[in-house]
């Protein structure tokens, strides 16, 4: 059974490379603040199904002729090593991974902008570093009384200090390595450079969440607010919207608090033409939904799985406990629990099962589940020989393939050997094989094993899956599961062994 589509791409495309477009025609040149993730952009793959995660790739492509591309980062987030939650990079190798990535779809950087600079020694290297593999980069500094004082802002002592990236295309997009990156910044600051020049700059901002046109207690527009629960994001009727064009319009908090600041701004730049943020907004996004029952359900299950995902992360330290409060009251809003997700009480059921064979070894009580795309759910448990993560991807394969439970994919005495080589060289307190090394295991074995071949040829159908684990993974098991493209969630190692008296 595929998975249902809400979302059409091409349709989408269509509507949203003609509106920048127009947008465009409008000035000389435009920035364009595009929010989110450029590529791989699983947020809206999930919430939206039939959402290619490339989609905003294919759309530079489209406008590629008239386009640029302009990335900036933050100095802060350089030089305190901080980690994107996404894909667990710092920040340096979150830009080269989008400047590689991007080349490889044809689609060139122009500069990176370093912004909230102020003498940090790792940005300097960072930035000897990508003007030696031939990018070029500018060093933009905080200015004094940024964002409230508009006279210094709009002035030689503010944006005029900044340094001024040239750019020949009409079109220049300006994306980021994460919110905060200072995007708005550095493109006003070249709207400043471009009214001195004589040159009719415009700016706008696309965003493919909230969705403006989509009621604010829509599922998709709730699953933004838990996205961001981290930074804080609230949706909110547009105030100036509401009241210049009596239509209901949805936006999110920062947008709406800044937008005075940023028309004052504007006005004294001479591009005053908005008269509320979402006025400045791009966003087609909701020309391609086709079923909205379908992304309704598909955004309840994201914003389940974002609780999960703070809950873990609340209990390794990363998040405060109220970012957790903030995505279950979101939940509540809608009314889902964490059992809406059917993989956690399968999981849980299979926890619970073994910890009554093994007469209450919580050392063994480690379980996880899987759903198909079929619907059919599939477990797996710890062993000595393999994570619970690794079982349950065999089990899962063998199940595809239609292999009999009792036909062993790999012989056990290579499973032992790997073990026993694991214990000597690499880990020896958790020799068991994790989801990435099962994978290379299978790999290998598939060349002289039918069986094994036949689970490999069907390991693409695990992509999308859905996981549940009642324990916290090991970085092996995440990384493999990511490369699969699963969507796990866990429970944490503490309340793994709580769930049990509920059942």
């Amino acid at each position: 059974m595929m998975e249902k589509k809400g979302f059409d791409t091409l349709k989408y495309l269509e509507a949203q490379s003609s509106e920048i477009l127009r947008r465009v025609d409008n000035f000389n040149k435009l920035y364009l603040e595009f929010g989110g993730k450029i590529c791989d952009d699983g947020h809206a793959a999930r919430i939206l199904p039939g959402y290619d995660p490339n989609t905003k790739v294919k759309m530079l492509q489209m406008v590629k002729e008239k386009a640029e591309i302009i990335f900036c980062v933050s100095a802060k987030d350089i030089e305190q090593g901080s980690i994107n939650g996404n894909f667990e990079l710092t920040y340096e190798t979150m830009t080269l991974k989008t400047i590689n990535d991007l080349k490889s779809f044809g689609l060139d950087v122009s500069a990176v902008v370093i912004n909230r600079f102020s003498g940090e020694k790792r940005v300097l290297d960072f930035k000897r570093y990508l003007e030696n593999i031939k990018v070029k980069t500018y060093l933009q500094k905080e200015i004094q009384g940024y964002p409230a004082n508009v006279e210094i802002i709009v002035s030689e002592e503010g944006y005029g200090q900044n340094p001024y990236v040239e750019t020949t295309k009409p079109l220049v997009i300006v994306i980021g390595a994460a919110p905060g990156s200072g995007k708005m910044s550095f493109c006003l600051s070249q709207l400043y450079h471009d009214s001195k020049r004589g040159i009719n700059s415009g700016f706008a901002k696309f965003e493919t969440f909230p969705i403006w046109d989509l009621p604010i207690d829509h599922p998709v527009n709730v699953g933004y607010e838990a996205a961001t629960a981290d930074i804080g994001d609230v949706n909110m009727v547009d105030p100036f919207h509401l009241k210049e064009y009596n239509v209901s319009a949805i936006n999110y908090n920062r947008d709406i608090e800044n937008f005075p600041i940023l028309k004052s701004i504007l006005r004294k730049l001479g591009n005053d033409v908005y008269n509320s943020p979402t006025d400045m907004g791009v966003s087609k996004t909701r020309q391609g939904i086709i079923d909205d029952f379908v992304v309704r359900e598909a955004a309840k299950q994201e914003i389940i799985r974002r609780y999960f995902r703070y809950k873990k992360e609340n209990f390794l330290g990363i998040v405060e406990k109220e970012v957790v409060d903030r995505a279950e009251k979101l939940m509540q809003k809608l009314g889902l629990s964490e059992t809406n997700r059917r993989v956690v009480l399968a999981a849980r059921k299979c926890c619970k099962e073994c910890y009554a064979e093994e007469k209450g070894d919580a050392g063994i009580c480690r379980s996880s589940a899987i759903q198909l795309q079929d619907g059919e759910i599939i477990t797996g448990k710890n062993s000595p020989l393999l994570h619970a993560e690794s079982s349950t991807i065999i089990n899962a394969l063998k199940y595809l393939a239609l292999i009999p439970d009792d036909i062993l994919l790999l012989p056990e005495e290579v499973v032992k050997g790997i073990n026993e080589d694991k214990k000597r060289f690499i880990n020896p307190s958790n020799p068991n094989l994790n989801v990435s090394e099962i994978l290379i295991a299978l790999s290998v074995s598939s060349t002289i094993n039918p069986a094994a071949k036949k689970c490999m040829e069907k390991i693409n159908l695990l992509a999308g899956c859905e996981m549940h684990t009642t324990h916290l993974p090991s970085k092996g098991d995440e990384d493999g599961l990511r490369n699969l493209g699963i969507n796990i969630t866990t429970d944490s190692e503490t309340t793994s062994m709580l769930y049990l008296r509920r059942f």
